[in-house]
């Protein structure tokens, strides 16, 4: 790989010659993290708190220690609850003191600042409600440099200064790429890499792209595949063999380009009816796992050295159709639960893809890892504190979500920070107290 900086109309730009392929990125020239300076696996966000979708890492683990190792009969101490948020699956971030989390209202898409108390600072939009097919706000807000960046359900990316909720600058990335809206709506969270945001529009344009987060403008793209869209899944940044890697998933296939020039390095397939692929893949050890529903299932690949490039080479299979939820390995084991063939819990050997253990009093849902076990919310609204033993789960306490009736669709990721546990279930968001003093 070749690359030459450049500058065409005055502006900065790169040329990166791979083979045959030229790729022109406009240049920022920011600090961004090299994998030399970052070492090998997922690299965390440089914000405290939780400042993107699933944390630092995009993981669902947190460092959280001193966590109650039981829950009392009837659930950890409920600190607040805020209604009003409208309808949505957006899993709220957190950074300095303040709450941020969107909801549908009426015709709007709704952005909320709350204070740790659960009190309104600030409410605003960024365009429009889904009111199609499952209408309720997708994703969640990002935060990085002090600024907030959202992506709502039409493809409209927004920059907001979160002490006001005002509006620094807006794109929409559909019309931008030439591509089309998928039929359960744009979901991405989205992901802040240095002085970049990435999206992942799926057209005729563009696999990915990378938007200079001061003014929306385009860094790089990642060539299309012939009859791909975009997906629900959001992806994820690591570093390996040498290079810094985002991983997504589109209708057909799981995904790996280059963080810094958009080049694509590998696809494997991920194909089903529905165009279908909304669970984040998850990186360890040199690997990657993506898991689709209906057809291929979770499949692990492991990266190799391939020329000047990488190659994804599959070496287990596993009987989970995730959906919903997404996996999350510790100590080398993956938990995740499935879907459609099996709606229940798993933990399954990251080397092997052996089934260690399955845990069918929980259905499908969601779950931050911390401070040993998993806190879980189910998408019936039961929620869960499970303990990994060798052989099983131990439950350690368990409630079900004060939220009337629940129809199968409590799908929000929780929410894990400084002692407090976040559950969403549309128009509500509540606080529960979970440190042990």
């Amino acid at each position: 790989m070749i690359m030459k900086d450049i500058r065409i109309d005055g502006r900065p730009w790169r040329m990166v010659v791979a083979g045959m392929v030229v790729l022109l990125c406009r240049c920022t020239f920011a600090a961004v993290p090299t994998a030399a300076s970052t070492g090998g696996g997922l690299i965390a966000s440089p914000e405290a708190g939780w400042p993107q979708w699933r944390g630092v890492r995009r993981d669902g683990v947190s460092e959280e220690t001193g966590l109650l190792s039981e829950w009392p009969e009837d659930g950890p101490p409920l600190l607040w609850r805020f209604d009003g948020l409208g309808l949505g699956w957006s899993s709220p971030i957190i950074v300095d003191g303040r709450i941020y989390i969107t909801g549908d209202v009426g015709d709007d898409l709704v952005l909320w600042a709350l204070d740790l108390d659960g009190k309104v600072l600030w409410k605003t939009t960024n365009g429009a409600a889904w009111t199609g097919s499952y209408p309720g706000a997708r994703a969640a807000a990002a935060w990085s440099e002090g600024r907030l960046y959202h992506l709502n359900a039409h493809g409209r990316l927004a920059c907001l200064d979160p002490e006001t909720g005002e509006e620094q600058w807006a794109v929409n990335v559909l019309e931008r790429f030439e591509a089309e809206n998928v039929t359960w709506a744009i979901s991405e969270c989205l992901l802040v890499d240095g002085p970049r945001i990435i999206v992942t529009p799926g057209s005729g344009r563009a696999l990915m792209a990378a938007l200079d987060k001061s003014d929306g403008e385009t860094v790089w793209i990642t060539d299309p595949i012939e009859g791909e869209r975009a997906s629900y899944a959001s992806p994820i940044l690591f570093s390996h063999l040498g290079r810094r890697i985002i991983a997504n998933c589109s209708s057909r296939h799981g995904f790996g380009v280059d963080a810094d020039t958009g080049a694509l390095l590998w696809t494997v397939p991920m194909s089903n009816r529905y165009g279908v692929n909304s669970s984040t893949p998850v990186y360890g050890d040199g690997a990657i796992y993506y898991v689709t529903s209906y057809a291929e299932n979770g499949r692990l690949y492991r990266l190799e050295a391939d020329g000047a490039g990488i190659a994804a080479r599959h070496a287990w299979t596993a009987p989970i159709d995730t959906v919903t939820g997404a996996g999350i390995l510790v100590d080398g084991v993956l938990y995740d639960s499935g879907y459609q063939k099996a709606k229940w819990w798993f933990a399954f050997d990251w080397e092997t893809g052996e089934t260690r253990y399955e845990h069918k009093d929980l259905t499908t849902g969601a779950a931050v890892y911390a401070d040993g076990r998993l806190h879980v919310l189910d998408e019936k609204g039961a929620v869960a504190l499970l303990e990994p033993m060798s052989d099983g789960f131990e439950t350690r306490g368990r409630f079900t979500l004060p939220a009337g009736r629940i129809r199968n669709d409590a799908w929000a990721h929780p929410v894990l920070l400084d002692g407090r546990f976040y559950l969403r279930y549309h128009d509500s968001l509540w606080c529960y107290s979970v440190a042990e003093n």
